[in-house]
């Protein structure tokens, strides 16, 4: 079993609870598919790649809070091993919503950035985990 620190018993925490965010978003998904809010094909698309990409990293960020408590990483190394990939469960989803919001969008605005940002912490905190269990 792998005990938890402070601090990652902490983020686990408010993560849980941040994820109540992702059932609101399933709630509005709804609503979107059954045609009750207005949405253009690519605004549809890219709701259902937001909402899939925030849960599917939350779930991965917490495997990778946990694993970073069984390596040696320490100070800037294991602060991106632990929250890298829930840095990009938020930038990335938020890519993905923000880049297609606006009446008639057929094609994402400049914020489409975040999916970048977000894929650089995702590879970083994943990289950086990897070697981190590698080494430990």
């Amino acid at each position: 079993m792998i005990e938890l620190s402070s601090a990652a018993q902490t983020t686990a925490g408010i993560v849980v609870l941040a994820a109540i965010t992702v059932a609101s978003g399933g709630h509005f998904m709804t609503r979107v598919v059954r045609g009750k809010q207005p949405a253009t094909e690519f605004q549809t698309s890219f709701f259902r790649a937001g909402h899939a990409h925030a849960g599917v990293l939350i779930i991965l960020g917490l495997v990778s809070l946990m694993l970073t408590e069984v390596t040696a990483l320490t100070g800037g190394w294991a602060w991106l091993a632990r929250t890298g990939v829930l840095v990009a469960a938020i930038v990335m989803p938020a890519g993905f919503f923000l880049s297609a919001v606006g009446s008639g969008r057929t094609r994402p605005n400049r914020l489409v950035v975040l999916l970048w940002v977000g894929a650089a912490f995702l590879v970083a905190g994943l990289g950086t985990l990897g070697v981190g269990l590698l080494t430990a």
